[in-house]
């Protein structure tokens, strides 16, 4: 896909994930709207992967390890077609195969259920780890927010992912600097984050995680990298799309009301009507 046809892609997941944060009344917006870009460019250009047949055994893997941005995962799975766009509407509803958190069981194209942040990427580096002793070319990526690798487990696992040598592994970090108490550096700074990946023999890149080009461009070169996995430390907005979103730590986990949500289909729909004067 053009960069242009990527750009109008994230734009609709960013309207999924509005639509289905503001009918459920509750989930994350800010953390899955920074993320857009990296979820799109995953899905429609990155993996290999097939919505008609989710669980082909050669697919790419991939772990969204801070599981409650799922209103991400949930818009680019639909706008891919692993399942109907309609059933947005239907997230964390009693009965829906749409949980707040990511579910293997019952969502096709999800491929390890996640939310108890820390935790995504271990079962990532067992994946990776499994890849290579099976002899098999997939690749399997992981999704991890800048305040969820203040837990430990992400260390022990990246130490055992360098040491293992697993360059058939890609660790995203969410890099917006916003989490529920606050911003990153000042509830317990993780930074320089990509020398610490490095620390663990990780090669690392460090991106604007909204800009396409810079996104193709790391992606490429976790592929042409051999010997070592790879962390891509992607700068992004949290909220990005929504005006009142925007940068604002309250919008780590709260719903918009129907006013609210109003504006930011409309600010969404703007994006939209810009990119197509393009």
């Amino acid at each position: 896909m053009t960069n242009l046809e990527l750009e109008k892609t994230a734009n609709e997941v960013r309207k999924g994930i509005v639509t289905a944060v503001h009918s459920a009344k509750a989930g994350h917006p800010g953390g899955s709207l920074s993320a857009a870009e990296i979820f799109t460019y995953l899905y429609f250009e990155e993996m290999n992967i097939d919505p008609k047949n989710p669980q082909m055994a050669d697919r790419d893997r991939f772990v969204l390890s801070k599981g409650h941005t799922a209103p991400g995962l949930y818009a680019a799975l639909a706008e891919r077609g692993f399942f109907p766009k309609e059933d947005l509407v239907t997230f964390r509803h009693t009965g829906s195969y749409l949980q707040g958190h990511p579910d293997m069981k019952h969502i096709p194209g999800v491929d390890m259920s996640s939310g108890s942040l820390g935790q995504g990427l271990s079962a990532a580096v067992g994946m990776a780890a499994a890849g290579k002793f099976d002899k098999k070319d997939y690749r399997v990526y992981a999704l991890c927010g800048d305040g969820e690798i203040q837990e430990g487990q992400i260390w022990e696992a990246a130490m055992w992912a360098g040491f293992r040598k697993l360059d058939n592994l890609v660790v995203i970090v969410d890099n917006n600097n916003l989490q529920i108490d606050g911003t990153v550096d000042e509830v317990c700074s993780p930074y320089p984050i990509d020398k610490k990946f490095e620390a663990f023999n990780f090669h690392t890149v460090n991106i604007n995680g909204n800009d396409f080009d810079e996104l193709r461009a790391a992606f490429d070169e976790a592929r042409q990298t051999k010997g070592k996995p790879t962390a891509i430390i992607a700068r992004t907005l949290k909220g990005k799309g929504v005006s009142f979103m925007e940068n604002v730590v309250d919008w780590h986990g709260k719903a918009p009301n129907d006013e609210e949500y109003k504006v930011a289909m409309a600010d969404l729909e703007k994006v939209g009507e810009a990119l197509c004067q393009k």
